[in-house]
C-alpha cells in the first residue's frame, strides 16, 4: 500500500512562498515532488538559502504548503490543513531545530524531557520512565536531571533538546545541524544514537553541511537549490559524480577524496566506498589479491 505502509513522507508539486501578495514575497519551494521510504536514513544538502529548513518545516505542518499536497505518515498536509489535525502529525514527526536550545524552557532537565511525552498523552509515570531512558541515553548523567537546562553548557543543552524529541519516540525524526557546537566525540555518540533510532524501525531524515556525516550515516539524499529539488539519489551515486557535486558547491566526503587519491596509485573500486569501513575493507581486499598474484 504506496500511501501508508512503505512511504513515509511524499510531496507532489508542492510550492511554498513566503509573505504572499506582500513586497516581501519569495518563492521558497518550487514544485517539489519526491518520496522518502520508512524507516530510510535521508540527507537534506544544498547551499545556505537553498530551502532545506523551509521544506524540512513542512514535515510536521510547521508550515502549510501553499499549493500541492503532502502525505507524512499516512497523514495529509495541504494549504487548508486545520491546526487540529496537525495534532496527530505532530506526534509522529519530531523536530529538532538547527539551535535546539531554543527548544527549552522547562525549570528542569527532567521536566523538560518529559513535557513531549505528557503533550502527546503518556501517563506522567510513562513520561517519566521515557524522560529518564532518554537523558541517559544522550550521555547525561543523571545528576543533571533536577538542574535547570539553562545552567548547562551549550553542548549539554543541545543533547537535552535532542532527548526531548526522542522521548516520545516518534516515527519520523527530523535533525536540521543536530551535531553543531558538540566536539568529535560527542558528535559521533550522537550519530550511532540516531542510526540506532532508525535501524529500531523509524525514519530520520537530516540536514548536514557536512557531508561526511551525510555519506556515513545517510542511504538516500535530496540536494536542494533555489527552491527546487535538483536531484535524490543515493549518497553513492551523488558523490560519485566528482563533477556534479563541484557544480552545486556541495563538499566532497574525505573518504571519496581520499579513494580518488588511491585510484590514481591504481587501486581498482567497483563503487564509490563510503565509510571508512568500507573503504578499508576495499583496499585490503586489493592488497591482497595484489599479494596472490605475486605470489
Amino acid at each position: 500500500k504506496v500511501g501508508e505502509v512503505f512511504v513515509s513522507i511524499e510531496f507532489k508539486n508542492v510550492d511554498y512562498v513566503y509573505a504572499p501578495g506582500t513586497p516581501f514575497q519569495t518563492q521558497g519551494l518550487i514544485d517539489i515532488s519526491f518520496k522518502i521510504e520508512k524507516g530510510s536514513f535521508v540527507a537534506i544538502a544544498g547551499h545556505t538559502g537553498s530551502g532545506k529548513s523551509t521544506l524540512m518545516q513542512h514535515f510536521d505542518g510547521l508550515l502549510l504548503p501553499s499549493k500541492g499536497e503532502i502525505t507524512v505518515a499516512g497523514e495529509q498536509i495541504n494549504a487548508n490543513t486545520s491546526s487540529k489535525s496537525l495534532k496527530a502529525i505532530r506526534k509522529k514527526v519530531g523536530l529538532v531545530f538547527q539551535f535546539p536550545e531554543n527548544q527549552l524552557f522547562e525549570e528542569t532537565v527532567l521536566k523538560d524531557v518529559m513535557f513531549g511525552p505528557l503533550n502527546f498523552g503518556f501517563s506522567e509515570q510513562k513520561a517519566k520512565e521515557q524522560a529518564v531512558e532518554w537523558i541517559k541515553k544522550v550521555g547525561l548523567s543523571e545528576d543533571m536531571m533536577d538542574k535547570s537546562p539553562f545552567e548547562l553548557s551549550g553542548g549539554q543543552m543541545r543533547r537535552v533538546a535532542i532527548a526531548g524529541v526522542m522521548a516520545y519516540e516518534p516515527e519520523i525524526l527530523c535533525l536540521d545541524e543536530p551535531a553543531a557546537g558538540l566536539d568529535p566525540e560527542g558528535q559521533k555518540q550522537m550519530f550511532e544514537i540516531f542510526k540506532e533510532y532508525q535501524r529500531a524501525g523509524h525514519t530520520v531524515i537530516l540536514i548536514s553541511h557536512n557531508m561526511d556525516d551525510i555519506s556515513e550515516y545517510a542511504d538516500d539524499m535530496l540536494v536542494l537549490d533555489h527552491g527546487h529539488l535538483i536531484k535524490h539519489a543515493s549518497p553513492q551515486e551523488i558523490f560519485s559524480d566528482q563533477e556534479w557535486v563541484k557544480k552545486h558547491y556541495l563538499d566532497e566526503p574525505a573518504t571519496s577524496r581520499l579513494t580518488r587519491e588511491l585510484q590514481k596509485g591504481g587501486f581498482q573500486f567497483s563503487e564509490m566506498p563510503l565509510t571508512i569501513e568500507s573503504l578499508v575493507s576495499k583496499v585490503a581486499n586489493e592488497l591482497k589479491k595484489k599479494g596472490d598474484m605475486d605470489e
